[in-house]
């Protein structure tokens, strides 16, 4: 597992301005991780699950998972919570795939709350491109370098794996944007006494709650209500 993780961060870091398969695969492999669980991370069936029966209805689970997540997010010391995989990514210079775990982990716990098959590559794949967020999903299917929805990938007729990678090279694109915004951020933000060590804590949380709300929007519920 540990090497899976050191794989994204040297692929995600060697990159000087463009996403290699390399990258993509290894990402899917992380997603998969995040997905089925980590060490001390539960994976998302056994969340959800719990979920559910905390709060007893699957809309009022969905939303303490995303304000759980964001919480995960943003504390100082959330690798603690998962364990060697995480902590190994964070010492690699991509050091925010870590949160992609805990968002990926909470999109994977939605659509098993609404009835998908997370087990499915399709779903996986849906759930993948929930990672952009709305508006960045947007912005990616109107210029075509996404084909379609996260509802339409989840329910396609059959999986289509170079659609796999194409979405996890956009996913790995977006995340060396990210990068980049989060670090200039952070150097400005430590100049300020007191405020530079919440900068990367208020980042990481708002990402997590556009990507849940992004992931209530994208994916609604396939379960019968009656």
């Amino acid at each position: 597992m540990a090497t899976t993780a050191r794989d994204v961060g040297k692929a995600i870091a060697t990159i000087p301005g463009r996403v290699s398969p390399t990258a993509g695969s290894a990402l899917l492999r992380l997603v998969d991780l995040a997905i089925d669980g980590v060490y001390t991370l539960p994976g998302a069936k056994t969340s959800a699950a719990k979920a559910l029966q905390k709060r007893g209805d699957s809309e009022a689970a969905v939303e303490w998972l995303i304000t759980s997540h964001i919480a995960m997010a943003s504390a100082q010391g959330f690798a603690t919570n998962v364990g060697g995989v995480v902590t190994t990514i964070l010492t690699t210079p991509a050091n925010i795939t870590g949160v992609v775990v805990i968002q990926m982990r909470l999109v994977a716990c939605i659509a098993h709350l609404r009835g998908y098959d997370i087990d499915d590559r399709r779903v996986r794949t849906a759930m993948l491109m929930c990672l952009l967020g709305d508006d960045e999903l947007r912005r990616q299917i109107e210029s075509g370098r996404l084909p379609t929805s996260p509802m339409a990938v989840a329910t396609a007729p059959v999986s289509d794996s170079d659609l796999d990678l194409k979405v996890a090279e956009r996913i790995v694109a977006d995340v060396i944007t990210n990068v980049g915004g989060k670090r200039l951020t952070s150097l400005v933000g430590r100049k300020i006494p007191l405020i530079g060590g919440g900068v990367g804590a208020i980042y990481d949380g708002y990402g997590t709650h556009v990507i849940g709300q992004c992931a209530k929007s994208q994916l609604p519920t396939r379960r019968r209500t009656s």
